[in-house]
């Protein structure tokens, strides 16, 4: 039998994680159009209800569906102090698969194994290179194009704020 393991993602604030959950959300449901998705985004003001590793607990069990694959997403996950023991305990219902985002010391410093007990797959998101910022908004190599990366540096988000390039 195969143990699950929860998927994280982890990398500084701003760098993609939360847009990465969203695809992978419509990846699933262009498939399963009919999948239980679990969203939760801690930073969302929709879920300050949910202070405690109970209450998030609480939360997922009530939104999951008995006998069916429950596919889980929270953003943000350390914002909830003891995480780590929801996570393991959905962890051994095998319907349950699990992705989670992090961005704090206590998610990139790698106390994660600890914390999860080797029951993970860590994605490390990074900001985007200057040959990738140049893609991204289209750009070609120029004097121009490497002062808006050092300015505005590689993180995608940050597009918002470059009115005009």
């Amino acid at each position: 039998m195969q143990k699950s393991v929860v998927k994280v993602l982890t990398g500084q604030r701003r760098v993609g994680k939360s847009f990465l959950l969203y695809q992978l959300i419509e990846e699933i449901l262009g498939k399963e159009p009919d999948a239980n998705i679990i969203y939760i985004n801690l930073e969302d003001f929709a879920f300050s209800s949910l202070q405690t590793a109970e209450d998030l607990h609480s939360y997922i069990i009530s939104h999951s569906k008995e006998k069916a694959k429950n596919y889980i997403f929270i953003d943000e996950i350390q914002d909830i102090p003891g995480f780590e023991k929801v996570i393991r305990s959905l962890l051994l219902n095998e319907d349950n698969d699990i992705y989670i985002t992090g961005s704090n010391a206590k998610m990139l410093s790698g106390e994660l194994a600890t914390y999860l007990s080797g029951r993970y797959i860590e994605f490390k998101i990074y900001s985007l290179s200057y040959s990738e910022f140049l893609e991204f908004h289209g750009l070609t190599e120029s004097e121009t194009s490497y002062e808006l990366y050092s300015r505005y540096g590689g993180l995608p988000y940050l597009c918002e704020s470059v009115v005009e390039l």
